[in-house]
């Protein structure tokens, strides 16, 4: 019962934080200079067309209370009417609706966060166990240095590094996800052309992320090996392998799970310089392109899945905490 009414409350504020992300998200994009009408580049668009597309999307209505008329006719409401309907409007840029780009969009970017965060996780844990177990040793130093360095690494120039040296010296596709115009012969043509325009993407993608997994982890290992638990099993006679299996990894794996969670909210909206530098059609170049154009509704659809990626992240990285670590009660 007491881990059921925890469970509600996680849920009721993750709602709750959703809501004020939906009237932050609709004013964030409208404090934008400039209107979305005249950043069409058309030369032939007249003041008249401009106005009708303002018509048509609903620009010329009031932002928040229409003081003639009816006063739920406004930008605002209509917003929100929209939202309850699970309809994100229609793209400014594409004339189609926003769920529709959005989905297309997505699987592209869930497809490259998957792949590198998995490699990311894995690699990560992985040294970073083996840094806090060979402690003080070359290569604890080694793995520490190395897990800095790529923390501390712009995405944006490791990306353009990579992209040149994979074009240049390993014949890689420079962007995009398929090479334009093939025939493949079968599926698995297909997967091998799509995953070398993925190698360079991933690769960055895993770089930048290893770090913080091989640091969080060789911390939380190191803080674990000094409990008192740990002493008491190597006294019973246990040998290393059973104390790390049995005693170590699980508890020091605690923090990490949270990071998981965390940073697999964060990492689809971190994905943006990514996709620019590597032309990779997925939400991140959609968002660059959509804030050229002023384009709301798409912007308004990425940055509330962004958001609700997050929340459910965070949600998660609670729910599980309080099930495999005892000592967190859920009050």
């Amino acid at each position: 019962m007491q881990r059921t009414d925890y469970f509600i409350r996680r849920v009721f504020w993750a709602c709750v934080t959703i809501l004020v992300v939906l009237t932050l998200n609709f004013f964030l994009f409208r404090v934008l200079p400039g209107d979305p009408a005249k950043s069409i580049r058309d030369p032939r668009l007249t003041r008249e067309a401009q106005e009708a597309i303002r018509v048509r999307f609903g620009l010329d209505k009031p932002l928040l209370i229409n003081t003639a008329g009816n006063p739920f006719d406004s930008q605002f409401f209509l917003y929100y009417g929209s939202l309850l309907q699970g309809d994100l409007g229609i793209s400014f840029n594409y004339s189609r609706p926003v769920a529709d780009l959005l989905r297309e969009r997505l699987s592209n970017t869930v497809l490259l966060v998957l792949v590198g965060e998995i490699l990311a996780i894995v690699i990560g844990i992985l040294f970073g166990l083996i840094s806090a177990w060979r402690r003080g040793t070359g290569l604890d130093v080694g793995v520490v240095l190395i897990g800095l360095f790529t923390w501390a690494l712009p995405t944006f120039f490791l990306g353009i590094v990579l992209l040149i040296v994979g074009s240049s010296y390993l014949g890689l596709p420079v962007g995009g996800i398929r090479t334009p115009g093939a025939n493949y012969a079968s599926f698995w043509d297909e997967v091998v052309d799509v995953g070398r325009h993925m190698m360079m993407p991933t690769l960055t993608l895993t770089i930048i992320l290893l770090g913080q997994f091989m640091l969080i982890m060789r911390s939380s290992l190191l803080e674990v090996l000094g409990e008192d638990y740990i002493l008491t099993a190597r006294a019973k006679g246990l040998s290393d392998t059973q104390v790390l299996r049995d005693h170590a990894i699980q508890n020091a794996m605690l923090p990490v799970i949270t990071l998981i969670a965390l940073t697999l909210g964060f990492t689809v909206a971190g994905s943006i310089l990514i996709e620019s530098v590597f032309s990779w059609p997925g939400l991140g170049s959609a968002i660059a392109e959509a804030v050229n154009r002023r384009d709301y509704p798409m912007l308004q659809g990425a940055f509330l899945l962004f958001a609700v990626s997050v929340v459910i992240a965070n949600m998660i990285a609670d729910l599980m905490y309080a099930m495999l670590d005892p000592r967190v009660k859920p009050t």
